[in-house]
């Protein structure tokens, strides 16, 4: 019997990427469990909206996960809802926050090293330094 994470893998892996034993214990699986079954339908779906930039599908999306019932999803559409906007602008447009992210992150770091032992004025020379 597969584990719940090994499960969890095989739902949200691309499906050509499992190995045909994985393949055949993951349809095994979702022939005994039709809401296993719809819900892999719904997290493939959404990381082709993802990974395809189709963020104008997502109201439809979420439309159908809604309709099935599923309090796991339903939860997550709630949160997508709050800010539909954004996350539409997020699965449609290239642009993205990774660089600044990666700046603020970097700075996060340094502000740990320093932490207590200097001033201001040195994490700034620090942060201008590493540029």
């Amino acid at each position: 019997m597969p584990s719940v994470r090994q499960v969890t893998g095989w739902l949200t892996a691309r499906p050509d990427r499992l190995t045909d034993v994985d393949s055949h214990r993951l349809a095994d699986i979702l022939e005994r469990s039709p809401a296993l079954n719809a819900l892999q339908g719904h997290v493939r779906g959404f990381a082709e909206l993802m990974t395809e930039r189709r963020g104008h599908e997502l109201p439809e999306w979420m439309s159908d996960v809604d309709a099935t019932g599923s309090p796991a999803l339903q939860s997550f559409t709630t949160g997508l809802r709050r800010d539909l906007d954004a996350v539409t602008a997020g699965l449609t447009l290239e642009h993205n926050s990774g660089p600044v992210e990666g700046h603020v992150n970097r700075i996060k770091m340094l502000k740990r090293q320093m932490y207590g032992r200097a001033n201001l004025d040195l994490l700034r020379k620090r942060v201008i330094h590493l540029e």
